[in-house]
C-alpha cells in the first residue's frame, strides 16, 4: 500500500474527479435527508474521535464478486459510499472513518456510526482525511470513475462495492471477511431470506393480481425504476409481486406524469421523498397529492399511498434497506 507521498495535487485532484462524479443522479443512489426512522438517532460530530476499530486480522485476501484484495490489515476500515456504510450498521462494525450527506452523516445511520470521523461528504471524500486515519481499506462504491478508483488505490486499496440490488449478498459478506463477521453476515441473509419466503406466502392472495409501484420524488418530479432496481426487488423478487407491464421497459431512472401515472393507476402506490432533493420545491409531495388527478388513483382512493415507510436515504438495494423494509412493506401489502 502507498501510505506515503501523497501531494497535495493529488489530494485536489481527487476532490475534483469525486466531484463531477457525485453530480450526476443515479438510480440507485438516493440523496440523503433527515427523516424519522426506527435507527434515526442524533448527528455525529464532526470532531468525533475513531471508534473502536475491528481487531487487526493481518495480512488477507479478500475475494469480492469474483476479484481478489490484498488487504495488509483489517483494523482501520472507511466506509465511504452509503451501500458500504448500511452493510457496515448491520453487521455493528465500526469504521474509523465515514463519508457525510454534505453537512454530517446521515441521520438514520449516525448511531451505528457513532465515533467515526468525518472523511469529506460521498460526493467528494476527502483523501487527506482518510490517509490521516492510515485506513486499510476503503469500502467505496462501483459507481466511481475509473480515475476515482485509481487515485483512491494509492491511499488505500479500494473495494468498490456494487450499488446494484442483486449484489446486496456479495457486498454484505465481504464487509463480513473484512471484519471477521463473516458468520453473522451469514446468519443475516440466511434469516433475511426465511423472512421474506414467509412474507411472500403471507401476501400472496392480497396481491395476486395487483399493481405495486413504488415512486421517488426528486426536484419535484416523480421516477421510477427497473424491476431490478432501488427497492424493486423487494417487490418483485423477494415477496413475488407481478412487475406492473408499465415498469418491464423501464431501463433507468425514468420520469413519470401524473397522466402516465393515471394510466399505471396502481393498486398500492409506494413514495419515497427526500426534502434534500427536492430544496426547491418543497411542497412538491403535497401539491401532487392534492392534485385531482393523483386523487382518482386507486390506490389513493383506497388509502393505500404509503409515503417514506422507510427513512428515504435508505439505498434501497443493501443489506440495512432490505431488512427495514420488508416488515414495513409486509404490513402495507396486508391492507
Amino acid at each position: 500500500m502507498k501510505k506515503v507521498g501523497l501531494t497535495a495535487s493529488l489530494v485536489l485532484g481527487l476532490g475534483m474527479i469525486l466531484g463531477a462524479c457525485g453530480s450526476s443522479n443515479n438510480a440507485a443512489d438516493p440523496s440523503t435527508a433527515a427523516s424519522a426512522s426506527p435507527a434515526a438517532s442524533a448527528p455525529v460530530a464532526a470532531s468525533a474521535s475513531p471508534a473502536a476499530a475491528p481487531a487487526d486480522q493481518g495480512p488477507k485476501t479478500i475475494t469480492y464478486l469474483d476479484k481478489q484484495y490484498q488487504l495488509a490489515g483489517t483494523k482501520n476500515i472507511v466506509v465511504a459510499s452509503l451501500e458500504a456504510m448500511e452493510d457496515a450498521a448491520v453487521l455493528g462494525v465500526k469504521p474509523v472513518g465515514a463519508v457525510t450527506d454534505g453537512v454530517k452523516i446521515p441521520e438514520y445511520m449516525s448511531k451505528a456510526m457513532e465515533g467515526a470521523v468525518e472523511v469529506g461528504n460521498r460526493q467528494q471524500p476527502n483523501a487527506e482525511a482518510i490517509l490521516k486515519l492510515k485506513a486499510d481499506v476503503i469500502m467505496g462504491t462501483s459507481k466511481f470513475q475509473a480515475a476515482v478508483v485509481e487515485q483512491l488505490n494509492k491511499v488505500a486499496p479500494m473495494i468498490p462495492v456494487s450499488h446494484i440490488s442483486s449484489n446486496w449478498e456479495a457486498n454484505l459478506l465481504v464487509m463480513g471477511q473484512i471484519a471477521g463477521k463473516e458468520a453473522q453476515a451469514k446468519d443475516i441473509i440466511e434469516k433475511y431470506k426465511k423472512d421474506a419466503a414467509a412474507a411472500k406466502e403471507k401476501i400472496a392472495a392480497n396481491v395476486k393480481d395487483k399493481k405495486v409501484l413504488m415512486l421517488r420524488v426528486r426536484t419535484g418530479s416523480l421516477y421510477a425504476y427497473p424491476a431490478d432496481v432501488y427497492f424493486n426487488p423487494s417487490f418483485y423478487t423477494d415477496l413475488g409481486i407481478a412487475v406492473p407491464e408499465e415498469l418491464k421497459a423501464v431501463k433507468a431512472q425514468e420520469l413519470v406524469s401524473i397522466e402516465k401515472l393515471a394510466e399505471i393507476n396502481p393498486d398500492y402506490l409506494f413514495v419515497q421523498f427526500a426534502e434534500a432533493e427536492n430544496k426547491d420545491q418543497p411542497k412538491s409531495l403535497e401539491e401532487l397529492q392534492n392534485n385531482p388527478i393523483w386523487k382518482s388513483l386507486k390506490a389513493a382512493k383506497n388509502g393505500k399511498v404509503f409515503v417514506n415507510i422507510v427513512d428515504p436515504s435508505a439505498q434501497g438495494g443493501t443489506s440495512w434497506s432490505k431488512l427495514a423494509f420488508l416488515d414495513k412493506a409486509v404490513a402495507a401489502l396486508s391492507q
